[in-house]
């Protein structure tokens, strides 16, 4: 028989577990593209622009909150899952495909730019800046922890570092043979023993073998639709969900496709039309719904008979590897990328123009829009723990 005491122990050691659990943040983080922005249609470089910054937001409790902000290169150009978190949210990667040309500020040029960013640090710090590749773009981390991937846009690679804490390691190329191919997004499967590159500029997506810091092209590659870009794995490990931007608002609707990873190899068995040009793609938590950000039409000139004054943020559900349309809002213009709070419940959408996170409830059935968080910079690319 347990005595009063014995119960008031075991209830404060509960206790003492729930606080210490819900204390701790649930961080997202935004790369913000403070250089560019849209002129009637065309993206254009910012005279005597600011620099380009990373915003940390911890979404515990009824409304987001920034908790810090530091200068790091950050660019629009690319899929915006230009960012990864670190399992435990010690550290984030950020990636930067372009920057001002040096020799002319009213051009851009490519970038290599991957910053490591202390997440612990109160406030946040950058502690490291690396090198991929030419344009790198896509980067993600893998559960373990251990292991980074970017992928290259302008030279057809992927890059490899080893994480050690936080400490980040160049560890060598991929090389896709392909060097016009423009890797853009990379998702590394839940066992960690494979990775999904979207090769955004001839349509495929390309498998790649991982045995501990070993990563090799498989020389085998799928196709899913017109312009593969964002990707990202599901939770459960047993599916991926892949946008495709295809050629921009004058090619219609485009696609979300799922691939089926349980099969050998992977092969897409769904899809789902959403609108014209797929930006971002996020997975819920729960594993049960899909965000997608829709540019519609409002990257055009204001001339074009293309041009629309709102985006589009949409959920699909995702059950037995088939999705379903759900809910639809909509958001402010040339919006990137997505992102979900741990609960499920709540999405978040960067728009560029407005340079603005917006925010929005999700009740299952219902997108509500909420405030919006205001960014220094071109919110362009953003991500939470992949856990």
């Amino acid at each position: 028989m347990h005595t009063p005491r014995v119960y008031s122990i075991v209830l404060s050691m509960v206790f003492t577990a729930f606080v210490g659990r819900t204390a701790s943040a649930q961080l997202v983080v935004s790369a913000n593209d403070g250089k560019m922005r849209l002129v009637d249609g065309v993206n254009s470089p910012i005279p005597n622009a600011p620099a380009d910054t990373v915003t940390v937001i911890d979404l515990r409790g009824a409304q987001p909150k920034i908790v810090g902000e530091v200068q790091a290169p950050a660019s629009v150009i690319g899929p915006p899952q230009s960012v990864a978190i670190a399992p435990d949210e010690s550290i984030a990667l950020v990636t930067a495909s372009t920057k001002l040309d040096p020799g002319d500020p009213a051009k851009t040029a490519y970038d290599d730019k991957v910053t490591v960013i202390d997440l612990q640090s109160s406030p946040p710090k950058v502690i490291a800046t690396l090198q991929a590749g030419t344009g790198a773009s896509g980067v993600s981390i893998n559960r373990a922890g251990t292991l980074a991937l970017v992928a290259n846009r302008y030279e057809g690679s992927i890059s490899i570092f080893t994480i050690a804490g936080k400490t980040v390691t160049p560890a060598g190329k991929v090389s896709l043979n392909a060097p016009e191919s423009q890797p853009s997004g990379v998702a590394f499967a839940r066992d960690g023993r494979m990775a999904l590159v979207t090769r955004n500029n001839d349509s495929v997506i390309s498998l790649l073998t991982i045995d501990g810091a070993k990563v090799e092209y498989a020389k085998r590659d799928l196709g899913a639709n017109l312009k593969p870009y964002g990707i990202e794995v599901a939770p459960a490990g047993d599916v991926a969900v892949v946008a495709s931007i295809g050629v921009g608002a004058s090619g219609g609707a485009d696609l979300v496709s799922v691939i089926d990873l349980t099969q050998t190899p992977p092969r897409v068995v769904d899809h789902a039309s959403v609108g014209p040009l797929a930006e971002g793609i996020a997975i819920s938590p729960d594993g049960r719904y899909v965000a997608v950000t829709i540019i519609n039409g409002t990257n055009s000139a204001k001339a074009s008979p293309l041009f629309k004054d709102f985006g589009l943020v949409r959920v699909l559900g995702l059950s037995n590897k088939k999705l379903t349309p759900i809910a639809e809002a909509k958001t402010g213009r040339w919006c990137q990328g997505i992102a979900w709070d741990a609960s499920s419940r709540r999405v978040l959408v960067q728009c560029m123009v407005e340079r603005e996170i917006q925010t929005f409830t999700f009740d299952g059935k219902t997108l509500t829009p909420g405030a919006a968080i205001k960014v220094n910079g071109g919110p362009a690319g953003i991500r939470t723990a992949q856990k």
